[in-house]
């Protein structure tokens, strides 16, 4: 069976104080900090959209409207690269500007991630939906949201996406138990947060990307809390189990954690050997 029903909606939280980044972060929101010269929320928007995927909220806390306004037009900018004839510079900020129809949605507590995401209600108005938590880097020709939207149209219902977890992190994980049913393509039929490694049904761990059947949103609005006395969307998706179809999707791809600096600096490192002007400089750099 083929879903042809096209998902045209992303909700991409972006809370959090960035503490792991101060004093980077005392004026500029953790999600504008840039791997290498393209800030960690271009990626995401940039994966959503180049899936098709290009109505997105952003939800976020008051103060952080630069997040959104990124993906403005900047007309100052744009009239000086204009008149100084930098015209390659000039369309690929244009670009910026026309990747997606960005919207900005206020979570007022931080309650958590399940939290943020019920936020977006109103936004997805009843449809199947994208989310993308941006923290979570993943470079991939096809982008980690296309490799779900390929589930989601075999299958429907929701997807997660999965890596493989070393043992001595499995407890720091939310961690998927199920059977695989394809190529990387697993029907869920449990998901456990931070279990011990001998209770973990697997060692494939939730990251953060999934497709969500709007129904996830009922369990949300119960205002029910889950690890750390916050709504977790791991409890939402759990809860779906058995009504609805659940699926992860065992991603293909460079992945890093870009919420602490050791992951940004694992992600600048990546791209930059990729980069032809770049790899050079990268492996004189790790000779050393």
């Amino acid at each position: 069976m083929t879903f042809a029903t096209p998902i045209t909606k992303a909700v991409i939280p972006v809370g959090g104080l960035g503490t792991r980044f101060l004093p980077a972060t005392r004026t500029v929101p953790k999600l504008l900090l840039p791997v290498l010269n393209v800030p960690v929320i271009e990626y995401a928007v940039r994966e959503a959209a180049g899936a098709g995927v290009r109505d997105i909220a952003i939800v976020m806390s008051p103060g952080m409207e630069s997040v959104t306004e990124y993906f403005q037009n900047q007309s100052v900018l744009e009239r000086e690269l204009r008149a100084r004839g930098r015209d390659e510079l000039l369309e690929a900020q244009l670009e910026i500007a026309s990747l997606a129809h960005v919207t900005t949605v206020y979570q007022h507590e931080p309650l958590g991630p399940g939290h943020a995401i019920l936020q977006a209600r109103e936004f997805c108005d009843g449809e199947t939906f994208v989310t993308i938590f941006p923290d979570d880097v993943i470079i991939h020709d096809t982008s980690a949201t296309e490799q779900l939207l390929q589930v989601y149209r075999q299958h429907g219902g929701s997807v997660i996406a999965a890596t493989e977890a070393p043992d001595e992190i499995v407890h720091t994980k939310g961690i998927i138990g199920g059977t695989e049913i394809g190529d990387g393509v697993y029907s869920v039929d449990a998901l456990v947060e931070k279990p011990a490694l001998e209770d973990a049904p697997s060692n494939l761990a939730i990251v953060g990307r999934y497709i969500l059947d709007n129904s996830v949103f009922d369990y949300l609005a119960g205002e029910r809390s889950g690890a750390g006395g916050e709504i977790q969307i791991t409890d939402a998706i759990a809860s779906l189990i058995g009504k609805s179809p659940v699926h992860a999707r065992r991603l293909e791809g460079f992945h890093a954690d870009t919420g602490n600096p050791g992951g940004m600096l694992e992600a600048a490192i990546h791209v930059a050997k990729h980069d032809p002007s770049l790899a050079g400089i990268v492996k004189r750099a790790l000779a050393e």
